[in-house]
């Protein structure tokens, strides 16, 4: 029988332009490099950190390669993150590419490679401009670090519920822990081992797609209470907010201030709050989408994961129902109305009831 690759189009092409991208990326350093190192008389001088322009993003220079908005995306320095981000690609580019399809995966795609590097544009600009140091601004701004963020974001929307065991079961991590750890890893870094571009990618990179799928993004209706024949807009339940990809006890002031930030973009028009039935809505939806679980790769193992996907559901399905019956009982307490009084029936005689008011009398 003939070897098949079963991999998604979208997630094909994304591995091969990652791994072109990358191979040209470091061929031009090198020759970059090599005449650099020619041109220096002094041997004692350190050469100079080289950079490819029209492939990784440069903040003072992208204005004349506008395509490294996307590129730089792309873009991996070594052997090693590209085996992390090939890795990454392929089994959350897998994954989403059957939940979304593949126009749904190249829309987020591009939503996470360019809104951050745009963001990251100014930031660098105004960092040099304020720290006194160009070079700030001609800093190389690549790799896939705003995919990893978004495809994190997606699997915590997704499958939140759904347990990853490492090392046989010796380490068991939650997908809605994965946000908060990567965060935390990328900023750690960036601030212990100088590694600012990842840090600040990180952040912009799920900050983004998070607004993307919470407030835009239509997804099927799987619970079938929606009218709309497009699907849900966006994600409004409670298990989704952003005060969740942090640990319980950051989430009262991350909330606190979120809402704040929420209520003034309400009042400026632009964003449209959520109603009650929008976020009992998304309760259920998410309850109901908890129930597909994350593909099996092994076929010997899918017995035992199926168990595990029915817990992981009834877990994601007590979240949300709980959160509805609070809703209900919170609507039963208030007071109904009474109702009015029925007009006065005449009196009617044991047999006329019997006769259904009929009065019957037989002759003498």
């Amino acid at each position: 029988m003939a070897f098949r690759i079963n991999i998604p189009p979208v997630t094909r092409a994304l591995l091969a332009i990652i791994i072109a991208l990358t191979f040209l990326y470091n061929v031009a350093r090198w020759r970059i490099l090599q005449e650099s190192l020619g041109e220096i008389t002094p041997p004692t001088n350190p050469p100079p950190r080289p950079s490819v322009p029209y492939l990784a993003l440069i903040p003072s220079q992208c204005i004349w390669y506008p395509w490294t908005l996307l590129s730089s995306a792309f873009v991996e320095q070594n052997i090693f993150t590209l085996l992390f981000q090939g890795a990454a690609v392929y089994f959350g580019g897998k994954y989403l590419e059957r939940a979304w399809g593949s126009r749904g995966l190249i829309y987020v795609v591009l939503i996470a490679a360019i809104i951050p590097n745009l963001l990251a544009i100014p930031t660098y600009i105004l960092w040099a401009a304020v720290t006194g140091n160009p070079a700030r601004a001609s800093t190389p701004i690549n790799g896939g670090i705003t995919l990893q963020a978004a495809f994190l974001v997606a699997l915590k929307q997704l499958v939140p519920e759904h347990t990853v065991s490492i090392y046989k079961g010796m380490i068991k991590i939650r997908v809605k822990h994965f946000p908060a750890v990567f965060l935390a890893v990328n900023t750690l870094s960036g601030l212990l081992l100088g590694t600012d571009t990842a840090l600040i990618l990180a952040w912009y990179g799920l900050i983004t797609t998070w607004t993307y799928l919470r407030f835009f993004k239509r997804q099927p209706d799987l619970s079938g209470t929606s009218t709309d024949c497009q699907g849900l807009k966006g994600d409004a339940s409670e298990t989704f907010s952003f005060a969740t990809f942090f640990p319980d006890v950051m989430q009262p002031p991350i909330a606190a201030f979120c809402n704040q930030v929420f209520l003034l973009l309400c009042n400026l028009k632009i964003c449209t709050p959520f109603s009650d039935e929008d976020v009992a809505t998304s309760n259920e939806q998410a309850a109901a989408r908890g129930e597909g679980g994350l593909p099996s790769y092994n076929k010997q193992a899918r017995g035992t994961r199926g168990l595990s996907k029915r817990e992981e559901a009834e877990r994601r399905r007590a979240l949300a129902l709980k959160a509805l019956d609070e809703r209900l009982n919170a609507a039963s307490s208030r007071p109904a109305p009474q109702p009015t009084a029925p007009a006065t029936a005449p009196n009617l005689s044991q047999g006329q009831e019997m006769l259904g008011q009929t009065d019957y009398r037989p002759d003498a």
